[in-house]
This record gives structure tokens, sequence and C-alpha cells, in this order.
């Protein structure tokens, strides 16, 4: 079968079951994760390295679309919430793996403990009916903070891995990307005050949405090599080209025009590959050992995010915590960059996969469960 062939039988049994999990009122993206696993069965001829392409441009286009949700405004005021909340749970989480790694500080570990503590965004933008569209940018930006710290760890933990005891190439690496990022904030900045008008009024003058996206697409793969070269994972420079296109800088309708193209790509063709080739790649072993870990973690995760984000009610504040602990697909990225760099002990790598699958699934049922019984009353006694 011809690559295009795997591709339609990928992206129509992921749309299916997609469809499926919507109407039992899951999000869609569980089933088309679950596609994949049921294909990893199925087609053991897939020419895998041309399928890896299109994954990663899924995961860069979903990345794109978790940035053209929040402005650099929103994200900055979100952060005072979600920087001390991302510490205590990555400490927390570090604390919880310590007794599976037998009490050993290793890189096992530190990159484990980093997976357990993200929220993807991408997840998190398909989980916001459940915690309301009030709590979306605080999920979102705790969601950003932790992928970009997930891969900026387990990156790190190769290099040392690579060059033990020679510190001065990580060092540097940690400088350029520190300036990489803070000089991408201080042109947005400058540009949202003093070229602004400019800008709207040349996107004003394209005369088709396919030009706009045209050159979106040019400025978000520019920053995405650059992200690349300098040691950073290629979708953070697509979130940052995402975080800079708002609507304050280009304007609403230049920005409805993209974001409607964006997420048409997004959802219609990459997506539904990215979380289908995660799925077929996803490795774990099941004992009660791997069991009792997913049920600690994410019990011990969800208390600590339901109260550091709780709000006027319990059901509310239950539901931010299990948006705050959704987990997410990019742990099982980051865990398959680790295993591959050989950072990451197999043994680890399938515990911290299932905890993010099991967690995702956990988190939407909690979601459903919760939102469903907290408004039954109300709706009672109107």
């Amino acid at each position: 079968m011809e690559i295009m062939g795997y591709v339609f039988v990928i992206i129509a049994f992921a749309r299916l079951l997609a469809e499926v999990f919507e109407r039992l009122g899951y999000p869609g993206f569980l089933g088309e994760i679950a596609a994949g696993m049921v294909l990893s069965a199925i087609l053991v001829d897939m020419p895998r390295d041309q399928m890896v392409l299109l994954a990663e441009l899924g995961l860069f286009f979903l990345m794109i679309s978790a940035g053209l949700e929040v402005t650099p405004e929103e994200l900055h005021y979100a952060g005072k919430r979600t920087v001390p909340l991302y510490v205590a749970t990555y400490i927390v989480m570090f604390l919880v793996t310590l007794p599976f790694t037998n009490w050993s500080v290793t890189s096992d570990t530190i990159i484990v403990a980093a997976i357990l503590s993200i929220a993807s965004a991408p997840i998190v933008l398909r989980l916001k009916r459940f915690f309301g569209q009030d709590f979306l940018h605080v999920a979102l930006s705790y969601a950003v903070i932790s992928e970009v710290m997930s891969l900026f760890i387990v990156y790190v933990m190769a290099r040392i891995h690579e060059a033990p005891g020679d510190y001065v190439p990580v060092f540097t690496d940690v400088l350029k990307d520190a300036l990489f990022i803070g000089t991408i904030m201080y042109l947005n900045y400058w540009i949202g005050i003093k070229h602004k008008v400019m800008i709207i009024r040349f996107l004003r003058r394209l005369k088709s949405d396919e030009a706009v996206f045209g050159l979106f697409m040019v400025f978000s793969t520019s920053l995405a090599f650059i992200s690349d070269e300098i040691g950073l994972h290629f979708t953070i420079g697509g979130f940052m080209a995402g975080l800079i296109m708002h609507s304050d800088l280009i304007g609403t309708k230049q920005y409805d025009r993209l974001t409607t193209i964006v997420s048409g790509v997004t959802y219609g063709i990459f997506a539904p590959i990215f979380f289908a080739w995660r799925g077929l790649n996803f490795e774990t072993e099941l004992s009660f050992v791997v069991i009792e870990f997913f049920l600690i973690v994410y019990a011990v995760r969800l208390l600590l995010s339901s109260v550091m984000v709780r709000h006027e009610s319990a059901a509310s504040s239950i539901v931010r915590g299990a948006g705050i602990a959704s987990f997410g697909v990019l742990g099982l990225l980051v865990g398959e960059i680790g295993f591959v760099s050989g950072v990451l002990s197999k043994h680890m790598y399938a515990m911290a996969s299932l905890a993010s699958v099991l967690g995702i699934f956990t988190s939407a049922t909690l979601g459903r469960v919760v939102t469903r019984y907290s408004t039954e009353p109300q709706k009672a006694t109107e």
C-alpha cells in the first residue's frame, strides 16, 4: 500500500472513532489515539519514516493552534498563577516517582517527573468545555509552561548524557534558548506599539485568505527552524508564531481569516494523524506496579491541582484540577525522545506512557461526571 493509502486509512478510521467518542461525551482525540492503538496491530508494513513527518506536522499545527488561542498579555497574567503551580507539581511528582526508582535521583526520576507534570496545550483546548472559558487562559498557560519545560528537561538530560561532565555546552544552549524566547517576546511588544497599524493595513491589502495563511506559514516555519537549530523542539517556534499573531496585533478580521484556515488544516488533516501516530507507537507494560504507580500519581496530582486552583465550589475546583492534571500526548513524545536518547529506561518509559494515556481518559471522565451532576441540581431548581 502506498503512503497515501495508509494516510487515508489512518485519517478515516481515526475520525470514525473520534466521532464515536464524541457521541459518548469524550473528546474526539481519545478516539484518534484508540484508532492508532488498533491500527498498530494491522498496519505492520507501514512506511514509518514518511508517517513520522506527517505526525510531526500534526504536532506543529496543534502547537500553532494553541498559540493562537492566547495572547502574550494573557499568558503573562496567567503565568503569575501557573508558574508556582508548575514548580509545586514538578517537585511533588519528583518525590512520588522516587520510590519507583529505588530512591535514587537519576535521569529516570528527572524526566518522568517532567512527563507527569504536563498538561498538553492541545488537550486543554479540547477539555475547555469542562472547566469553562474563564479558566482557559490559566490552563493554557500551565500547559505551555509544562510542555516547554518537559522538552527542555529531556533535551538537557540528553546533552549531559552525550558529554558527561562537560556542562559548558549545556549552559550555552540554555542561554541561546532564553535569548530566542526573550527576543521574540520583545519584538512582539515593540511591533505592537510602533507598527501595529502598518501590519493591519498590509494584511488588508491581501485579497485572499490563502495569501494570509501563506505568509503566516513562512513566519511560523522560520521560527520553528530557528528553534530547532538552537536546541529547542521545533514546535516551540510554531507556538511562538501563533502566540504573536493575536487579534490585537493583526486585527480581528485578519485573525479570523487565519484561525479559520489553521483550524481546518489542523483538526481536519494533521491532528488525527498525530494522535493516531502516538497510539501506533504506544508502548507500555501491564502489571500491579504500573497500575499502582498511575493511581498514586493521579490522585496526588489531582488533589494538588484542585487545591491550588480552587474555586467557589468543590465541584468547580475538581473540574479545574482535572483540566490541569490532564497529562497529555506530548508526554508520550517526551518519553520516546528520552528512551531513544538513552536517558530513560524502558521500564520507566512504559510506566510514564501508561500514566499519560490513562490520565487523559480519567480527567475527561471526571470532568464529564462532575459537570453533569453539578448542573442537574441547578436545572431542577429552575
